[in-house]
């Protein structure tokens, strides 16, 4: 009877190289792999987050310096009295929240809200086709000259803002003038005028907000929707602008704090014409007031900073769960 050979190990050398057969050569465990191999020890992790609260630690108390205390100080003078009511001021009310919510003050929270919900869908449609443009643009000159532009033409606003469109498209302006608008009705000085000034930065802003998501989207979901035999059209629709809308939505939300919060633009060109509540506060600060209602522009205040704390409200969850998709 014929035995079988006994297999003759492989040696170590062919073990370390990786010259020995399949599945039958353990790796031979080197400082190298245990180091990779290491998990992070707990003490280090605690460590990194200790250094980055402190490098935060500036951050935060110019938050805290900026915002937390010009907050708490509008909130507490929002229901007290002032110091020209009778009892002397400091006695708690509800009598400045209840005026600024009544009268010419609600007409012009209500008017800076449409005007800013107005203006912002307007530029959140425009702004996505140019953004996709600039997203998909094969010229890299031309997307740096475009998002520099709008970074430029997004921060620009105030009285030079109100001089430019008042020297183009006033009632003597150049435009105005060699087109004869006015006698189409056109105006610059109403809620129509203002809303397009406004979105002479809006759709800059939108511009910024929304390529980086357009950037996001894949290559590989664009073939495989053409390879399956959808148009353009139904790409769009059941494929991006879903990945997209909590882009969208925050982008609006984001459109619409700017809109609401201006105030120079509008306060050199219209001035009272259009009813801001940015204007109000403007014209309450400057004692512009019944006497005993000194704090009322502090109760307007509040009104912003509500609104203001709903829009934040809308806007951080959208962009978590837009970056999740975009990631």
């Amino acid at each position: 009877m014929t035995t079988a050979p006994t297999p003759v190990p492989a040696p170590a050398s062919a073990a370390q190289s990786g010259g020995g057969a399949p599945g039958s050569v353990t790796p031979v465990p080197t400082a190298a792999t245990d180091a990779a191999t290491e998990a992070p020890r707990p003490g280090r992790r605690r460590g990194t987050r200790g250094r980055a609260w402190l490098a935060a630690l500036p951050l935060l108390l110019f938050f805290v310096i900026g915002f937390g205390l010009p907050a708490i100080a509008i909130a507490i003078g929002a229901f007290t009295t002032s110091t020209d009511a009778l009892d002397g001021g400091g006695t708690f009310t509800t009598d400045n929240i209840t005026g600024s919510l009544q009268g010419a003050y609600f007409t012009a929270l209500w008017g800076s809200v449409k005007l800013s919900l107005l203006t912002a869908a307007i530029a959140t449609v425009v702004g996505l086709p140019l953004a996709q443009a600039v997203a998909t643009s094969r010229f890299g000159m031309f997307r740096e000259a475009v998002m520099s532009a709008s970074g430029v033409l997004a921060n620009f606003g105030g009285v030079p803002l109100a001089f430019m469109f008042v020297a183009t498209l006033g009632n003597s302006g150049e435009i105005t003038k060699r087109f004869g608008l006015a006698k189409h009705g056109w105006s610059l000085y109403t809620f129509s005028g203002l809303s397009v000034v406004y979105l002479y930065f809006l759709v800059p802003l939108m511009v910024i907000t929304i390529t980086p998501a357009l950037e996001g989207l894949r290559t590989q979901w664009r073939e495989a929707a053409y390879n399956n035999g959808a148009t353009a059209v139904q790409y769009w629709r059941h494929v991006a602008l879903p990945v997209l809308a909590p882009s969208l939505l925050g982008g609006f939300v984001l459109l619409f704090g700017a809109s609401f919060a201006a105030y120079a633009t509008a306060e050199a060109m219209v001035g009272s014409s259009v009813p801001l509540i940015s204007m109000q506060i403007g014209d309450a600060l400057s004692g512009n007031v019944l006497v005993g209602q000194g704090n009322l522009a502090l109760a307007l205040g509040l009104d912003m900073i509500v609104v203001a704390c709903l829009v934040m409200a809308v806007y951080l969850p959208l962009q978590r769960r837009s970056a999740k998709w975009l990631a």
